[in-house]
C-alpha cells in the first residue's frame, strides 16, 4: 500500500472547512483509540477510505482501504492502526492501539473519488498524555522529544490552571544554540540537550500538593507550542494510632537513607492551615523526660519518635518531615487519637492493660505500666470493697446475737427440792404454777408440789433428783427418791 501526502479540498475552498466535524480525544499512554466517521453511500464502486494526520495543511495518510484484483479491501492494518469500511451502514471505523505521546495531534478520516483528491469527513484533535503516579518524597523525570527546527527556541515545564492557562514553573528563559542548557527553580530543573533533541524535566522531594497536570512547551515566536502533557498524582504515606492518656507513643518513619540520611529532621504539629508547628529537631539537644524526642538513624533511614505521658489535646496530624530551613517536606503523616481515662468507679478484682497495635507498618507502639492516677483509683476501689464486706460483716454479726437472745431455752425442766430439815420448809400448803413460752409445746407447762407444815419421821420425804445426784450414805431419817411426772396441759391455754 502506497502511502502519500495530498492536499485536501477544503484548503482550496476555506468556506467548507467550517463544514467540517470535529471532536478532540484525551488519552492516556498506552490506552486504545477507537472513532467513527460517517459518510452517505452511493451506487457502483466504493471510494477509498484513509485515516490520515495533518500538518501545516497537508494531510499525511497512515492507513488507507484499497482495491486488489477489483476486489475492494475493506479492512487494513498499518502498525498499530487499523482501518474498516462498513460499505452497507456508511460508517468508517479507526483503531489505534498502544498510543504514545507522540501520537498527538489533529487527524482525519477522509474519502477518496479519485487517485488524487481526499474530502475529509471528520476531524480528530487528539491528546495523548503520560499518568504518572508517586509517592511523597519520591522524584519525578520526564523526557519530551523535539523536533530538530526548536534548536534554538526557549524550552518550558508549566502547570495548567483552569483549561487554557498554564503557569510556567521553569524555563531555559533564553534561546540556546549550545549542546547543554540548564535552569534550576526551587526543586524543579530543566534540561535541554540540543544533540538529541530533548528536553528533560526533573522534580526532587515531591509533595501530595504537586499533583496536577504538567505540559513540556516549545516558544516560537511568541507562539506556544505543547510537546507533552504530564498528568502526575502525588499521595502520602499515612500512619494511625490510637492511645490512652498517661500513656507512651513510639513512631517509626522511614525514608531513603541514601538521598536524604544527611538532611535534618523533625517532628511537627499540622494546624488548620498548611503550617506545621515543630515539636523536636534532630538539631536540638535531647529533651527533658516526659517531653517529645526524636532520633534519627541515617544508616537504616527510619527517624524515631518517642512521646511520653500523652494528654488528651495531644490528639491531632503530626508531620515526620525533612527540616531545610524555612521548608518542611513530609516523609509520613501520622494521626493520633487519645481518650481521656475513665473516672467512673466499678466493682472489680481485676484490672487489664490493653495495648493497641498500629495500623502502618514500620511503627512500634508501647503502652506503659499503669500511671500513678491507675494505682491511686485502684486503691479507692479496693477500699471502697473492704468497706463494703466489713459493714456487711457487722451487720450479719448483731444480727445472729439478736436472734441469740430472742430465742428461748429448750428441753425439760425439772424441778429439785432437797429438804433436810422439817423447819427449813414452808409453813404452807399451796400450789405453784410456772409458765413456758407460748412457742414451744414440748417444754414444761406446770409443776404442781404440795408442801405440809409438819412432817412424821415416819414419813418418807420426796425430792426430784437425778440418780447421780443421790447421795451414797443417807443419812439417819429414811428419805425416798422419786420422779415427779408432769402433767401436759391443754395447748390452747392463753395464760
Amino acid at each position: 500500500m502506497e502511502l502519500r501526502v495530498l492536499l485536501l479540498l477544503p484548503l482550496c475552498c476555506p468556506g467548507l472547512q467550517a463544514q467540517i466535524p470535529g471532536a478532540e480525544e484525551s488519552k492516556r499512554e498506552g490506552s486504545t483509540l477507537f472513532v467513527q466517521c460517517r459518510y452517505t453511500t452511493q451506487a457502483g464502486f466504493p471510494s477509498q477510505k484513509t485515516w490520515c494526520r495533518l500538518s501545516n495543511g497537508f494531510c499525511k495518510a497512515l492507513v488507507e482501504t484499497t482495491y486488489s484484483n477489483y476486489k475492494y479491501i475493506n479492512q487494513v492494518t498499518a502498525g498499530r492502526v487499523t482501518i474498516e469500511d462498513d460499505i452497507k451502514h456508511g460508517t468508517i471505523s479507526i483503531t489505534i492501539r498502544n498510543l504514545q505521546v507522540q501520537d498527538s495531534g489533529l487527524y482525519a478520516c477522509a474519502s477518496s473519488h479519485n487517485t488524487d483528491t481526499y474530502i475529509p469527513l471528520k476531524k480528530i484533535s487528539l491528546n495523548v498524555f503520560k499518568e504518572l503516579h508517586r509517592r511523597e518524597l519520591d522524584s519525578l523525570s520526564v523526557q519530551c522529544p523535539y523536533n530538530a527546527q526548536m534548536d534554538s527556541t526557549t524550552k518550558a515545564w508549566c502547570r495548567r490552571e483552569g483549561h487554557t492557562s498554564c503557569n510556567i514553573v521553569v524555563s531555559t528563559n533564553y534561546p540556546s544554540t549550545r549542546r547543554y542548557s540548564k535552569a534550576q527553580q526551587n526543586r524543579t530543573s530543566i534540561w535541554d540537550n540540543t544533540w538529541d533533541k530533548t528536553v528533560t524535566i526533573t522534580m526532587q522531594k515531591l509533595q501530595e500538593q504537586d499533583s496536577g497536570v504538567y505540559r513540556c512547551l516549545l516558544y516560537t515566536h511568541a507562539r506556544r507550542t505543547q510537546i507533552m502533557e504530564v498528568r502526575l498524582t502525588v499521595s502520602k504515606r499515612t500512619q494511625q494510632y490510637t492511645a490512652r492518656e498517661s500513656d507512651m507513643l513510639s513512631v517509626q518513619c522511614p525514608y531513603s537513607s541514601l538521598d536524604y540520611g544527611a538532611v535534618m529532621k523533625a517532628w511537627c504539629k499540622a494546624g488548620a492551615g498548611e503550617e506545621c508547628v515543630v515539636l523536636a529537631r534532630t538539631d536540638w539537644q535531647p529533651a527533658q523526660p516526659g517531653t517529645t524526642m526524636i532520633q534519627d538513624d541515617s544508616q537504616r533511614g527510619t527517624v524515631t519518635v518517642t512521646m511520653e505521658k500523652l494528654r488528651a489535646q495531644d490528639s491531632g496530624v503530626y508531620w515526620c518531615a525533612l527540616y531545610e530551613h524555612p521548608h518542611l517536606f513530609r516523609i509520613v503523616e501520622v494521626t493520633l487519637n487519645i481518650s481521656r481515662v475513665s473516672t467512673e468507679t466499678t466493682l472489680s478484682v481485676t484490672a487489664s492493660i490493653s495495648q493497641t497495635t498500629p495500623s502502618a507498618n514500620n511503627a512500634s507502639f508501647t503502652t506503659t505500666a499503669p500511671p500513678k492516677s491507675s494505682s491511686v483509683n485502684i486503691f479507692i476501689l479496693l477500699s471502697v470493697v473492704l468497706g463494703i464486706l466489713l459493714i456487711l460483716a457487722l451487720i450479719s454479726m448483731i444480727t445472729l446475737y439478736i436472734k441469740k437472745c430472742r430465742q428461748p431455752r429448750r428441753g425439760n425442766r425439772q424441778a429439785e427440792d432437797i429438804y433436810d430439815k422439817p423447819e427449813d420448809t414452808a409453813q404452807f400448803q399451796s400450789t405453784e404454777r410456772m409458765g413456758s413460752p407460748r412457742n414451744d409445746s414440748k417444754d414444761l407447762k406446770y409443776v404442781t408440789l404440795d408442801f405440809t407444815t409438819q412432817l412424821s419421821p415416819e414419813e418418807p420425804l420426796y425430792a426430784n433428783v437425778g440418780p447421780s445426784q443421790a447421795p451414797k450414805k443417807p443419812k439417819a431419817e429414811t428419805v425416798e427418791y422419786a420422779n415427779i411426772a408432769l402433767k401436759q396441759l391443754p395447748t390452747n391455754d392463753k395464760g
